[in-house]
Order: structure tokens, then C-alpha cells, then sequence
């Protein structure tokens, strides 16, 4: 894997990530922050010029959006699942350290050299797991499912019953970015609470899961690309954008300030958002 593609793939799940760092010192402003306050190189250009843009970025959008026949880019990665890597089981997962402190160990570990596009991604996964969250947030970085589920239940109550949704690909495309419409009135999922799960690179298989205490909506939006793709995509809006960093990349992707609009963005495939089962009969409603 070319040290290109690493960082531009690594790049794109730090952005789904939502966790921002505000702390982080004076930076030119010619560069936006990713979720955790790294420096992410956008075109000081209006959202509108795409071509200036990281195609991957091209996830971003606001509630105003969310209306049937909107059309709009959207960056969809395609993963081959079977080259993928694996949850490990919980006791082979704590056999192996997972902390930026034991880096060097973990080079020797996988064999991988020092600067190599797998450790790089190694310690950039490494460091935004031990980032500290925003307020109001709680994160983890799961390393095995029980690790994962034991969180969720954290968050949504020991006693709860849940259930996971996630982007659907309805058929086969290797096609990344292209102009979606949306084609029916996009389904609100009830999430009073919500866990969401994006997984990050590494060796084996780590999800970065994290809980906001702002309020957030889920949606099932049913799209159509312009060569005919179908996605049922999963997207979440944050309702609250304050306590954001004014150099969240999706204000420069949206040409929006902090606390001045909700931001939304879609999630790829092999994301997951968890919720509590609903208690009445209709667990999906129609956007108002």
C-alpha cells in the first residue's frame, strides 16, 4: 500500500470521526483541522469549488439538504471485506498492548519498519485514541467486539436493548465519488442515545466509538448515483457545533461557522452507529 493511499485513506476515517480538539495551538489558515485537531490541507476556495477539494472530504452536508431530489457529491469508499482485517477475540486483543507509549514495541511486534506507511497509520491510530475528548463526549477505542459491545452498553444502559445500522452498498460499483440524489423522503431513526463506531487503521481490526451528549439525529437516506449506484446510506447530523474547533474541516467544506449550522455527513460501509431498540411497534419515521 503506497504511503499516498495510506494517509489519504487514514485521512478519511479521522474525518468521520467527530471528535474536535479544540486545545490545539496557533495554526496557519490555510489549513483546516480534522477531528482531532491534526492539519488537514483544504484549498481556501468556496465549498461550491469541488475540484479544489479532497474528493474524500465530500461528505459533509446540513440539514437543509435532506430533501427528496436534492442532488449533491458524495465520496463513497469501497472496501474488499474479505482483505479486511478482523475483530480479534477479547483475549488475544489484551495479549497485545494498544498505547502510543509502546510504539517501538509494536513496530518489532508486526515486523513493520520505523516510517513505513503501516506505522505511520499505526501511530496516527494510536495517538487519536488517546486524544482527550471534547466535552461532553465519551470515546474508546474498541480492539475486540465484546470490548465494543461492553462500551455500548455503557452509554445506551446495561439493561438495553439495541441494535446496529450502517451504510447498505445495493450494488456493485468501484465508482468513489459521484453525484447522488436522494430518492425518498429520507427515515429518521429514533436515537434518544447513540454509539457511533468507525473503524480505524491497524494491524487488526480497531473501531474509534465515541458518545456526544449533544443532541444528534440518525437518518436512512435512500440514494441513486448518476451511473445508477443505489445506496441506502446511513448519515448522522450534530445539532450542535460550538464547542467545535473553528478549523473543523467540515466548516471549510461547508463554508459555515461553528455553532452557526448543524453539520451532517454520511457514513461508508463498514462504519457502525448503535441505538436503543424502540419501544413502540414503528422504529423508523417519516422526516418532518
Amino acid at each position: 500500500m503506497g504511503a499516498e493511499f495510506a494517509f489519504k485513506f487514514f485521512l478519511l476515517y479521522l474525518v468521520l470521526v467527530m471528535c474536535v480538539d479544540g486545545k490545539g495551538g496557533a495554526r496557519d489558515d490555510s489549513q483546516s483541522e480534522g477531528m482531532h485537531g491534526e492539519p488537514v490541507h483544504v484549498h481556501d476556495h468556496p465549498a461550491s469549488h469541488m475540484d479544489h477539494m479532497d474528493h474524500s472530504l465530500l461528505v459533509f452536508f446540513t440539514l437543509n439538504d435532506l430533501k427528496v431530489g436534492r442532488t449533491m457529491p458524495i465520496y463513497f469508499p469501497k472496501k474488499d471485506p474479505s482483505k479486511s482485517p478482523r475483530l480479534l477475540p477479547r483475549e488475544d486483543a489484551n495479549s497485545i498492548p494498544f498505547s502510543y507509549e509502546k510504539f517501538p514495541y509494536l513496530l518489532q511486534f508486526f515486523s513493520f519498519s520505523n516510517g513505513s506507511p503501516q506505522a505511520i497509520a499505526m501511530e496516527d491510530t494510536l495517538r487519536a485514541c488517546e486524544i482527550k475528548p471534547i466535552k461532553g463526549e465519551v470515546k474508546f477505542c474498541a480492539t475486540s467486539l465484546e470490548s465494543m459491545l461492553d462500551f455500548v452498553q455503557g452509554i445506551l444502559g446495561l439493561e438495553s436493548r439495541f441494535k446496529v445500522v450502517s451504510t447498505t452498498y445495493l450494488t456493485e460499483s468501484s465508482i468513489l465519488l459521484q453525484n447522488y440524489t436522494i430518492l425518498e423522503v429520507p427515515k429518521e431513526v429514533p436515537a434518544p442515545k447513540m454509539v457511533a463506531c468507525h473503524t480505524m487503521t491497524y494491524p487488526y481490526a480497531v473501531f474509534y466509538c465515541h458518545s456526544q451528549g449533544t443532541k444528534n439525529k440518525v437518518f436512512m437516506v435512500s440514494l441513486i448515483g448518476e451511473n445508477g449506484d443505489r445506496v441506502e446510506a446511513l448519515a448522522v447530523c450534530h445539532l450542535d457545533t460550538s464547542q467545535w474547533s473553528r478549523n473543523h474541516v467540515s466548516f471549510k467544506v461547508l463554508g459555515i461557522e461553528p455553532g452557526s449550522s448543524d453539520v451532517c455527513h454520511f457514513f461508508p460501509e463498514d462504519n457502525l452507529v448503535y441505538v436503543p431498540m424502540p419501544t413502540m411497534s414503528n422504529n423508523l419515521i417519516n422526516v418532518m
